[in-house]
């Protein structure tokens, strides 16, 4: 029988793993979290000699660092957290990990660039946690208290954590013990292991867009070790055209533990190719919504990881929690892409002539024109740089295709990363001066090498389905290096050797001013230092070695007001270091593809970030059943935010730091049980702005000024709605009979590169999904879920692009959501 089916054979294990706590399910919705029972004027023994019934409240304990401790209890926390449990990964049925993110917490939504349910970006506040290389990212994400954001442009890679695998995800705000990229918050996921779950479940599924995908795990500890494994797998044809996907995932844990502690050696891998077809002109999308825009569009994700992680009770109030592990990522992106090719001209390339391939010269900033090779000398040598070569160094023909063909291009990159680090941390909660108080010091490093390969190669694109197919020629420019810089063209594959190294140190201490009042301070100190080493031999101007320092604070007090009600406020700051993609790929006259080439650039600043949080929480008994419910307000100013922007060449873009920028706002949430039901809905309000004036480069906003829009404080983030609203139900029918459902709201939003807001908004939607359980026997289980049970067209997503290259009249682009789809599957619980 799985372990759920026993809590209190849980608590005991969750009470022997990693000094957490017993474990207590509260109420529904995102509320299962680490517990343990308060004190009580009535003992047990006094109980039992009255013979009286004892009720012990609840206490949620969390980990308020990477590594799990001790932990605190949430009411003496001083800002807003999210718990969400396995039961509520669970009941969705979903491969997707960010699906129970988004649906339980309150300021959270996804937002679908690619098209694919798995390489979705999680943003929450505003900030963003996505897979997407050129994304600007905000939110540190943890894997059993290792950082899992990518080296080279700190993605997230949902798609290799095993969503069956995990027990609980914590995501939290207001809190710079998290290190680099906390701008807006930190996701914390905490994996199964052989104490915490007991039991054997194999399950298997299979619906809608030939999706058929199942999993397996087993938990269970014999004296003193543990044993957990689980792996899934699932393949999906996609429902938009050219975008199929294959999972395969492991994850397994062999525990020890001890009278005063314990050690755990984990492994996990996976291989996953995702189709990632991508946003779509609305014009294509009215005539045939599951169309493409050029393919092929795929992504190929393979990770390795090795880490040893454990804990030591050094006394009955110090603990030591430790952590060492090494983690292989490997990456490979296909792409294929209109192309911005043209005749070379007789005039401006007098020694190859208009039989050969050039690049659009308009698509790059130039000296004036005019006059001819001798009057002109820096605009022919400028001009001269827009020769394209191949592989071999001789120039390329320049043919006049089919009526049904146009030049295309297919671009590719290659990222291999290894990762070795480690972190220690202790914790105590000796009184202080007779007051209880919790402490925490810590540290960690991470080191990365990084290889990042890039090339370009030419296409045929068929104007009837949009495929790209390779000729075999890749491409490449001869840069003029006597020119200006800001005249300088780079054209080239790219091979880029660098490291990362991140060291962490922090503190924090909660003291119990009072039995009402906790002052929590705290800060970290991080550091960054970034190599970059160009290993082509061709491109020196990518070297450069960076370094960044900041010590970010943290402030808060919580108060009881009642045995059911806390208040919270808090103030801290959090910083995040411009990434190796970011620092060669950020001069607005020597863009690059952002998932293709890189150049040198002007260095970027860091990011700092300054949140103010406050707001009410509590818990109590209503109606006969469990309530839980908070109400915050938040405010988050970041100086020198980095934004990413497009270039007038198709495809092309670069990051840019913006002075200031502005995500503020209201959440509410709300999670009721009782008897058969389970309920909860969490709404938000977001208000993200920039807080500066001045010119950004927006070449395919149809509105804009020679491809240039103009900003003012006020004008809104483009990709972040106001307004999500999300709810949900379970009933229990009978005592093997459930059903339930949920629905997200999103209101409108800007399309990504209309930053001065002067075009009509992405329209906003709701989706309704419904799902049903029976248990056959107390063994088997049958479900079957519906999602977009309305059948709703919408997209999450939307940008403009160059309406030129198929002649269409509208600028936009979106990436439509799934439709309705139907899901049927098994589940077999010993």
């Amino acid at each position: 029988m799985r372990a759920e089916t026993s809590w209190r054979a849980i608590a005991v294990a969750l009470g022997l793993y990693g000094a957490s706590l017993p474990a207590t399910l509260v109420g529904s919705g995102a509320a299962l979290a680490q517990s343990a029972p308060a004190q009580s004027q009535s003992t047990p023994a006094e109980a039992a000699s009255t013979g009286t019934t004892v009720e012990l409240p609840t206490v949620e304990v969390v980990a308020t660092t990477p590594l799990t401790g001790t932990g605190i209890d949430v009411d003496r926390v001083p800002s807003t957290v999210t718990i969400i449990s396995a039961e509520e990964f669970n009941r969705l049925h979903s491969f997707s990990t960010i699906d129970a993110l988004v649906q339980y917490t309150p300021s959270a939504n996804s937002t679908d660039v690619q098209g694919n349910a798995f390489f979705q970006d999680f943003r929450f506040r505003g900030f963003a946690a996505s897979p997407l290389q050129g994304t600007p990212q905000g939110l540190a994400v943890y894997q059993n208290g290792i950082r899992v954001n990518e080296a080279f442009g700190d993605t997230v890679n949902w798609d290799l954590i095993p969503e069956v695998a995990i027990d609980r995800a914590e995501v939290f705000t207001n809190n710079p013990a998290f290190g680099l990229n906390a701008l807006g918050g930190a996701v914390s996921i905490q994996m199964k292991n052989g104490f915490t779950y007991h039991g054997f479940e194999g399950s298997v599924q299979g619906g809608s867009f030939g999706q058929i995908g199942g999993s397996i795990q087993y938990g269970g500890e014999k004296d003193g070790v543990g044993l957990y494994i689980a792996a899934d797998a699932v393949r999906d044809d996609g429902w938009r055209k050219q975008s199929p996907s294959e999972l395969a995932r492991f994850y397994g844990d062999l525990g020890w533990k001890g009278d005063k502690g314990e050690l755990h050696l984990v492994a996990s891998a996976a291989s996953n190719s995702l189709g990632v077809v991508g946003p779509t002109p609305v014009e294509m999308l009215a005539a045939d919504y599951n169309s493409v825009y050029t393919w092929p569009q795929t992504t190929q994700n393979d990770m390795g990881m090795l880490a040893l992680n454990g804990r030591y009770d050094l006394s009955d109030t110090w603990q030591l929690q430790s952590n060492l592990y090494v983690r292989r990522f490997k990456q490979s992106h296909v792409d294929g892409n209109d192309a911005d090719l043209e005749n070379c001209s007789n005039k401006w390339n007098p020694g190859v002539g208009k039989t050969k391939m050039c690049l659009e010269e308009d698509q790059f900033t130039g000296p004036a024109g005019g006059g001819n090779p001798l009057s002109n000398p820096q605009y022919a040598a400028f001009r001269s740089q827009m020769v394209l070569y191949d592989q071999s160094g001789n120039t390329i023909p320049f043919n006049e295709l089919a009526s049904n063909q146009l030049y295309g291009v297919i671009n590719r990159t290659w990222t291999d990363t290894t990762t070795y680090g480690g972190s220690v941390q202790a914790t105590s909660t000796d009184k202080l001066i007779g007051h209880d108080n919790y402490f925490v010091v810590g540290g960690s490093v991470d080191y990365s090498t990084v290889n990042f390969k890039s090339s370009t190669e030419l296409g045929i694109t068929d104007i009837n389905t949009l495929g790209v197919a390779g000729t075999g020629t890749y491409l490449q420019n001869k840069p003029n290096y006597s020119l200006p810089e800001e005249y300088q063209v780079f054209y080239l594959p790219v091979n880029l050797d660098a490291t990362t190294t991140y060291y962490g140190l922090y503190a924090t201490n909660a003291f119990d001013m009072t039995d009402r009042a906790t002052l929590t301070m705290g800060a970290r100190l991080n550091i960054a230092q970034i190599t970059m080493q160009d290993a082509s031999g061709t491109s020196p101007q990518l070297n450069g070695d960076y370094t960044f320092a900041r010590i970010n604070p943290v402030i808060g007090l919580t108060y009881k007001i009642t045995s059911d009600v806390t208040a919270y406020g808090g103030y801290s700051e959090s910083n995040r270091a411009p990434t190796p993609l970011e620092l060669n790929c950020a001069d607005p006259n020597r863009p690059c593809l952002l998932e293709n080439s890189l150049v040198a650039d002007p260095p970027l600043e860091q990011v700092v970030s300054h949140t103010y949080e406050a707001g009410l929480r509590g818990a109590s008994k209503l109606f006969g059943g469990n309530v839980s419910w908070k109400l915050g307000l938040y405010r988050v100013d970041s100086d020198d935010d980095i934004i990413a922007l497009a270039s007038e060449q198709t495809g092309y873009g670069y990051f840019t730091n913006v002075p200031a920028t502005r995500r503020q706002g209201f959440e509410a949430g709300l999670q009721y049980a009782n008897g058969p039901w389970k309920f909860y809905a969490n709404y938000a309000y977001i208000d993200a702005t920039f807080q500066f004036s001045g010119t950004l480069a927006s070449p395919n906003n149809p509105l804009a000024t020679d491809g240039e829009i103009f900003v003012t404080p006020g004008d809104h983030i483009p990709g972040i709605p106001a307004q999500t609203l999300k709810f949900g139900a379970d009933y229990m029918v009978t005592d093997k009979w459930k059903v339930g459902g949920d629905v997200i709201a999103v209101s409108s939003q800007y399309y990504v590169g209309d930053e001065s807001n002067i075009n009509p908004m992405l329209p906003g939607y709701w989706v309704a999904n419904v799902r049903t359980s029976y248990q056959v026997t107390p063994n088997i289980q049958v479900f079957g879920l519906i999602n977009n049970l309305f059948n709703q067209k919408y997209a999450s997503y939307g940008t403009f692009f160059d309406t030129e290259y198929l002649g269409l009249s509208n600028a936009q682009m979106q990436t439509p959501g799934q439709p309705l789809s139907a899901y049927a599957g098994l589940k077999a619980t010993f």
